[in-house]
């Protein structure tokens, strides 16, 4: 690939906006400055400067962020800033997405991806892709209803049970519900159904990722796209 295909694939803004880069002796790979827009680059394994700092190209982008509360995953937020305020600029203007949602209070691990095949395949129902939420709740939690979160709960607006997957108490008021839907509003919805309201709503692992300790609210990480995204 040619650099500046590169820079315009990653998110770095419009072709003459990347050339202008190259031509102020913004960017850089192994070290060397590039001064021609069309100098070729290996792109597989490929990591560059742009303005001092390292980018790794990825054909399609996936990261996991720790969402703090108070933020909206849309595009176009109504009330809160949107999460993708936290990405730097060449990731927004690559149009990432929240894989999924979290209300504006609930924090916690979200993915954001510019590959729709990886979105539907996370969020399609038929692929049973598990998220385990951490619940405060008002009321203290009991085994009756944590067997009626296994065995299904109805929901008003859909006659058949959503069931979840795991349902373990971790606390006098604290639970984690492992859902494999992705209903509007569902753990609280849920909660409700049983008889409990939800306090404090986290979510710790989406799929095969967990969220680390060490990532603060706010930060994000690159990660590895499964093959075919």
């Amino acid at each position: 690939m040619r650099i500046i295909d590169v820079l315009f694939s990653q998110g770095f803004g419009t072709r003459r906006e990347c050339a202008g880069l190259i031509a102020h002796g913004q960017v850089s790979v192994g070290g060397v400055t590039l001064d021609d827009p069309a100098a070729p680059v290996s792109a597989p394994g490929l990591q560059f400067k742009v303005q001092g700092v390292v980018w790794p190209y990825w054909p399609k982008a996936l990261i996991l962020l720790h969402k703090p509360a108070g933020y909206e995953c849309s595009r176009k937020p109504k009330h809160h800033p949107s999460v993708l305020n936290l990405l730097p600029h060449p990731l927004r203007l690559r149009g990432m997405q929240p894989i999924g949602r979290l209300d504006e209070d609930t924090t916690g691990l979200l993915l954001l991806t510019d590959s729709g095949p990886l979105i539907h395949r996370l969020t399609s129902p038929k692929h049973h892709v598990a998220k385990v939420y951490e619940v405060g709740t008002k009321h203290p939690v009991d085994e009756t209803q944590l067997q009626r979160l296994r065995d299904g709960v109805v929901l008003d607006d859909d006659p058949a049970p959503v069931r979840a997957a795991a349902a373990e108490r971790t606390g006098d008021c604290a639970l984690a519900l492992t859902l494999t839907e992705g209903k509007y509003h569902q753990v609280k919805r849920m909660l409700a159904a049983v008889g409990n309201r939800v306090e404090t709503l986290h979510r710790s692992r989406f799929g095969e990722w967990a969220l680390s300790a060490e990532l603060a609210p706010g930060q994000w990480r690159w990660l590895d796209a499964p093959p075919g995204c």
